[in-house]
C-alpha cells in the first residue's frame, strides 16, 4: 500500500502510490484535450491492444501451458518455475508476457521475468529483474520463524506504529532483489502509521543469520456536484426506488462511506433521486460530495487507462477497485492498498479538505496497476520510480478529463492545498521546488524517501513531455532546468506517456532502478517510433539532463 505523500515525521507533506444501468445520468466521458501531438497511439505498431476479457485470459492459459518451456528456453533451474502474472499483445503481434518465479515451491521475490516474443512465437528478448542464478544450499531455515517475526514488529515499533501486529506467519521466500539469493522469511506488519495510516510493512529477514535484508511499505499513499470538478456525469445504478453509487459501465465500481472509521468497507453510498453532493465541503461524515470526487475519479482514470492503451482496468481483466472516502478524522493523506485492491481519502485537516481531486485519485489508482505490471519494490530508487510513475499517470488523467474546473497541468496536488498555503505538493518542472524532491538522480538517491527521489522521474517526464527553460504551458509558468545546461526540446506529453506505460508494463521489473528505467524507456521509444526517431533520441537526451547516463 502507498500513501500520497510521506508521513509527517519522516519529512514535510508528499503525493504516494489511487468507475450504469438505469442511471438517470450517462456514463460516458468525453476525452479532453490529452492530445499534444497528431500521432494517435492505436496506430503505432508497437502500442498495446485493447484485449477482451475472454482473449487475455486464453493468452494468459496459453502462456502459462508454456511456462515450463520458457523457464528452459531461457536457461532457469529444474527446481524453478514460472508463473503467468500478466500478458501484452502489441499491435504487430509481439507478445510481453510477465512471469513470477518459484524455486523449490517457495515464492522467488525479485526474480520476475518478461519473456518479449515475436508474432510467430519467437522469443526476441529477455528482461529480468535480476540476472543472479538462483540456488540455495537448502530451503530449511536455520532461524526460526518468531525470530523474524519479532524484527518486523520491531522495525513497525521503530517506525511509531502502533496496535502493531503481525498479519499472518512469516512465509518463507526466496530473496533474489539484491545480491547472492538466499532462503529468508517474509513478514507482513498491520496496525497502524503514525499518521493514521494503516501500516502494511514488509520485512525480509535472512533464514540463515537473522539479518534483515529489506524492509518496504506496502501501502501506496496518491451527476454530482463535486468539490474540485464542478457538475459531473456519474455513472450510478438504480436498485429498486433509490440509486447506487455503483458503476456497472466500469467494471462494477463501488464508492462506500467509511464515516470516520479507519477499518472494514463502509456503508455504499445511495441516493433517491440521483443527484449527488452540494459542491461545497462539509465535515458532515455523511456528506456525498467527497464520494462524488472519489467516484468520479475512478471512472475518468478508468477510461484514461482504457482509452489511452487499451488497458481493461487496473489489472487489465474488467474488474473495477473500490473506494473509500470519510477515512478516520483530520487524516490528512489518502491511500492504495493491494490488500484490499481499493483506494482510501481522508478529510484532511478540519474533516472539511478531502483528498479526492483527479490526480490524487488518479495517482492512487495507478500504484494499483503498477502493482500488476511491474511490481516496482516501493523501497529505494525503485521506490521513487514507483511514486513518479502514479505523479505521470495522475497528470495524464487530469489533462484527459479536460474540467474547466481543474485544469490540467505539471502540478501535484494543486487542488488539495496540504501545505496550508495554496502550493502544490509537487512541481514536475523543478521538483525542488517543494523544498524536499530531488531534481537530479545522484549516487544517494536510494536513501531518500519515495516520495522525493520521485522528483528525478517527474522531472524526466516535464522535459521529454515540454522542454527545458522557461515556458507556459495551459496557463501555468514553468522552468526546466537540466542538469548538464543543454536544451531539451519536448516531444508531447501523449507521446511521452505511451512511452512510460510501454516501459512500465513490458519492460520494468520489480528492481528496476533510475539506470534500467533510461533502457525501459529507449527501449520502448523504440518498439513505438524507431531507433533512429526524435522520440528515441529525446528520451535519452532527457534522461542525461537529469544525470542518468
Amino acid at each position: 500500500m502507498s500513501s500520497l505523500f510521506a508521513r509527517h515525521k519522516r519529512t514535510t507533506l508528499a503525493l504516494a502510490t489511487a468507475v450504469a444501468a438505469g442511471a438517470m445520468l450517462t456514463t460516458g466521458l468525453t476525452a479532453g484535450n490529452a492530445a499534444a501531438d497528431s500521432t494517435a497511439p492505436s496506430a503505432l505498431a508497437g502500442a498495446p491492444v485493447l484485449l477482451s476479457d475472454t482473449a487475455r485470459s486464453a493468452l494468459i492459459q496459453e502462456q502459462q501451458a508454456g511456462a515450463a518451456g520458457a523457464a528452459r528456453e531461457i536457461g532457469l533451474g529444474a527446481k524453478e518455475k514460472l508463473v503467468v502474472k500478466d500478458v501484452v499483445k502489441d499491435r504487430d503481434g509481439t507478445v510481453h508476457t510477465r512471469y513470477e518465479r518459484t524455486y523449490d515451491g517457495l515464492p522467488v521475490l525479485g526474480g520476475d521475468l518478461v519473456v518479449h516474443r515475436s508474432k510467430s512465437g519467437a522469443t526476441e528478448g529477455v528482461t529480468k529483474a535480476t540476472n543472479a542464478a538462483i540456488k540455495v544450499a537448502t530451503v530449511t531455515p536455520k532461524v526460526k520463524a518468531a525470530k523474524a517475526e519479532q524484527q518486523a514488529l520491531s522495525a513497525a515499533q521503530d517506525a511509531g506504529s502502533s496496535k502493531t501486529a503481525a498479519d499472518s506467519a512469516p512465509r518463507k521466500v526466496i530473496w533474489a532483489a539484491e545480491g547472492k539469493p538466499v532462503l529468508a522469511y517474509e513478514t507482513v506488519v498491520g496496525g497502524f502509521q503514525d499518521d493514521g495510516t494503516p501500516n502494511e510493512l514488509h520485512v525480509v529477514t535472512d533464514a540463515a543469520t537473522g539479518a534483515k535484508l529489506y524492509e518496504y511499505q506496502g501501502i501506496q499513499t496518491g451527476s454530482g456536484k463535486s468539490l474540485y470538478s464542478g457538475t459531473v456525469e456519474l455513472g450510478t445504478t438504480k436498485s429498486g426506488s433509490s440509486y447506487q453509487l455503483l458503476d456497472s459501465g466500469r467494471g462494477g465500481h463501488k464508492t462506500y462511506n467509511l464515516a470516520r472509521k479507519t477499518s472494514g468497507t463502509g456503508t455504499l453510498f445511495t441516493d433517491a433521486d440521483d443527484t449527488w453532493g452540494t459542491g461545497a465541503a462539509s465535515s458532515d461524515p455523511q456528506d456525498q460530495t467527497a464520494a462524488v470526487d472519489a467516484a468520479y475519479g475512478a471512472q475518468v482514470t478508468w477510461d484514461f487507462y482504457k482509452e489511452s492503451f487499451g488497458r481493461n482496468g487496473i489489472k487489465n481483466d474488467g474488474k473495477a477497485a473500490y473506494s473509500r472516502v470519510h477515512y478516520g478524522s483530520n487524516y490528512v493523506n489518502a491511500f492504495w492498498s493491494d490488500q484490499c485492491f481499493c483506494m482510501t481519502y481522508g478529510d484532511g485537516s478540519g474533516n472539511t479538505n478531502p483528498l479526492t481531486s483527479i490526480d490524487v485519485a488518479a495517482h492512487e489508482m495507478t500504484h494499483g496497476v503498477t502493482s500488476n505490471t511491474a511490481g516496482l519494490n516501493y523501497s529505494g530508487e525503485s521506490g521513487g520510480l514507483n511514486e513518479a510513475t502514479s505523479d505521470i499517470f495522475g497528470t495524464g488523467v487530469e489533462y484527459f478529463a479536460n474540467s474547466s474546473a481543474d485544469k490540467g497541468d505539471y502540478l501535484i496536488g494543486e487542488q488539495i492545498d496540504i501545505n496550508g498555503d495554496g502550493t502544490p505538493l509537487r512541481y514536475m518542472d523543478k521538483p525542488s521546488k517543494d523544498g524536499a524532491s530531488k531534481d537530479y538522480w545522484d549516487s544517494g538517491l536510494g536513501g531518500v524517501d519515495v516520495h522525493y527521489s520521485s522528483g528525478p522521474a517527474n522531472h524526466f517526464f516535464f522535459l521529454l513531455s515540454e522542454g527545458s527553460g522557461a515556458r507556459t504551458v495551459d496557463g501555468v509558468d514553468y522552468d526546466s532546468p537540466t542538469h548538464d545546461g543543454s536544451t531539451v526540446t519536448g516531444i508531447g506529453r501523449d507521446k511521452a506517456l505511451q512511452i512510460w506505460y510501454k516501459a512500465l508494463t513490458e519492460y520494468m521489473t520489480s528492481t528496476t532502478d533510475y539506470a534500467d528505467a533510461r533502457t525501459a524507456t529507449l527501449s520502448a521509444a523504440s518498439d513505438l517510433y524507431g531507433a533512429d526517431s526524435t522520440e528515441y533520441k529525446t528520451v535519452g537526451a532527457a534522461w542525461t539532463a537529469i544525470n542518468v547516463n
